[in-house]
């Protein structure tokens, strides 16, 4: 039976990487993974380091997104650990000159590890469920083009159209609630624990 600690650990270790990534603690945000750790969401795909350090240069120009966590479910085999946990993740910006909040809910799907006695991510996913977008004036009007709207799958359709449109190169292919990409990353993950 997984010890206690190390759920605890995990969970906090979640905790950490929100509250760095929306507050521009890159330190402590770095501090969450592993060397070599990977990261893949809608518009990032590559190492650890190098998410940090596109957030660090959207946070100078700007940006800014929260991530709102509920609970994390670890399943925990030795060293290793597959993380689950719901998100919730928002994002302020313009769409055609209209100041609108986008909201995407789904789980952070983490492969941990133990190493030296610290648990830290090494590689994270994201689960895309489903998602929103709204003018942030409730009497201002938004128009969305359906045929790029169409391009992404209903779990984050609005978050990567908003993403699109401001510049970003969106995969249209992630996990969502159900389908083929989220067997197939169950399936690795499974695979990745039992050869602990």
């Amino acid at each position: 039976m997984p010890d206690l600690q190390d759920q605890l650990a995990i969970s906090a270790l979640m905790q950490s990487w929100a509250l760095a990534r929306d507050t521009g603690d890159w330190g402590k945000l770095r501090a969450t993974a592993h060397p070599g750790a990977a990261m893949t969401t809608t518009w990032f795909d590559g190492s650890f380091d190098t998410f940090v350090e596109s957030c660090e240069a959207s946070w100078r120009r700007g940006s800014r997104s929260q991530h709102f966590l509920g609970g994390t479910v670890a399943e925990i085999e030795g060293t290793r650990a597959i993380a689950q946990t719901r998100v919730s993740i928002n994002v302020r910006s313009l769409l055609d000159g209209v100041e609108v909040d986008a909201v995407c809910t789904g789980r952070f799907f983490d492969r941990v590890e133990k190493r030296e006695g610290v648990w830290r991510i090494a590689r994270r996913s994201v689960i895309y469920e489903k998602d929103r977008i709204d003018p942030v004036d409730p009497g201002a009007k938004i128009s969305l083009d359906p045929a790029l709207l169409a391009r992404f799958p209903e779990g984050y359709r609005h978050l990567a159209y908003l993403q699109t449109k401001n510049g970003a190169r969106v995969n249209p292919n992630l996990p969502t609630a159900r389908g083929e990409a989220l067997e197939k990353l169950l399936a690795e993950a499974k695979a990745w624990l039992a050869a602990q």
